[in-house]
């Protein structure tokens, strides 16, 4: 039973056009093809580039942090409170006003006392500059890479430079050495990603970035095993072409070097909507879901694997209103740019240096000295 499911699932009809099959993939006469066992090799890859990062980070990226002035400024840290960290970690990080007058009288605890509380137990979740430079150094380093990689495969390819020509003799395209290890090295550090995400930095996107590399995995590794290599390619290199530019930015906006990192920035908003907005739309996706038709008859496989083109073009399209929007916030006031995606720490502004002062420490949900402190400041918001 379940091999004739098989059977069903995998049958030509699917996933080729018709007159094509599984029997076009079978190495003979000396020539390769891509073949879906060949995919289990990303999961070692993917080990090896965590591993990499992380000696990356410490011999690479620190160093630099340090050499480019990435500084971060000290937190003062929430004092220990019972019933404060257990609401904090069990029910909400931001509690509503009628909670935290609720929490207030639980602890004898002033209503700007428990907000402070919350605000700073906030901020001490949030990574700091240095662990977000580090981030940002490896995947800078990793898409520039990339990015040259692949135009030196694909610099002599003919399909470079009409695109239709992806479509020539599909799919009996023997495999190149050099498509097959910029395919497993891509498929590779987008895998390491999925496994690193609970570790990396958490933007406002998160679920944006989930649907993005799963997308990208699922579009890698089909075009893999039907053979649209020559598409596949063209769609990682343009992908890789913006990137690296956005993690320089960001590395120059933790050092603080404002006018380069608004410059790179730029640089990165221009490369991003041209290679996302106009070149993959206009060019990839009609050479992929368009002219195809004039070739073939629509099958399953030609829905599926453009299906996942479209969710990326609006990835793209939610990135780059996101892109416009921290664009315009620095061009007028020439402001450093601020990641619209980030979690911004939260300021204290008058209560820090009324934290100076204090004298008394919560303890089990109590004022040590057995008193409220109050912020006779009341003419600013907390």
């Amino acid at each position: 039973m379940l091999s004739r499911l098989r059977e069903q699932i995998w049958a030509d009809w699917i996933w080729f056009p018709e007159g094509h099959g599984w029997a076009d993939l079978k190495d003979h006469d000396g020539q390769v093809f891509p073949k879906m066992q060949d995919l289990w090799v990303t999961i070692p890859i993917a080990l090896c580039f965590l591993v990499c990062r992380q000696i990356f980070e410490r011999v690479v990226a620190t160093p630099l942090a340090s050499l480019l002035g990435v500084n971060d400024k000290q937190r003062v840290h929430a004092l220990p409170n019972p019933v404060l960290e257990s609401y904090f970690c069990n029910t909400s990080k931001q509690p509503t006003q009628s909670s935290i007058e609720s929490l207030s009288k639980h602890t004898d605890c002033s209503v700007r006392q428990v907000q402070r509380w919350f605000r700073r137990r906030r901020n001490q979740d949030r990574p700091n500059k240095l662990k977000k430079f580090r981030e940002a150094c490896w995947r800078f380093t990793f898409y520039l890479v990339a990015f040259f990689a692949g135009l030196a495969v694909l610099i002599d390819k003919p399909w470079l430079y009409d695109m239709k020509k992806v479509w020539d003799d599909f799919p009996k395209m023997p495999l190149l050495p050099s498509q097959y290890w910029y395919y497993m090295i891509e498929l590779g550090f987008y895998v390491s990603l999925v496994f690193s995400v609970a570790t990396d930095v958490k933007r406002k996107d998160f679920k944006e970035q989930i649907i993005h590399h799963v997308a990208t995995i699922s579009l890698i590794s089909f075009s893999w095993m039907v053979n649209y290599i020559r598409a596949g390619t063209l769609i990682m290199l343009v992908h890789d072409a913006s990137d690296y530019f956005m993690e320089s930015a960001k590395m120059f906006n933790y050092a603080g070097w404002r006018k380069t990192c608004n410059f790179i920035f730029t640089v990165f908003a221009a490369v991003f909507i041209f290679s996302r907005l106009v070149i993959f739309p206009f060019w990839i996706i009609y050479t992929t879901g368009v002219y195809p038709l004039t070739l073939y008859r629509p099958f399953l496989g030609f829905y599926f694997f453009n299906g996942l083109m479209l969710v990326l073009q609006g990835l793209h399209i939610f990135w780059a209103v996101l892109i416009v929007r921290m664009v315009v916030k620095f061009l007028p006031c020439n402001a450093i740019v601020e990641d619209e995606r980030s979690d911004k720490e939260e300021t204290e502004s008058e209560d820090e240096d009324d934290a100076l002062g204090q004298r008394g420490k919560f303890q089990n949900g109590h004022v040590q000295n057995g008193h409220t402190l109050l912020n006779n400041n009341h003419s600013k918001a907390d």
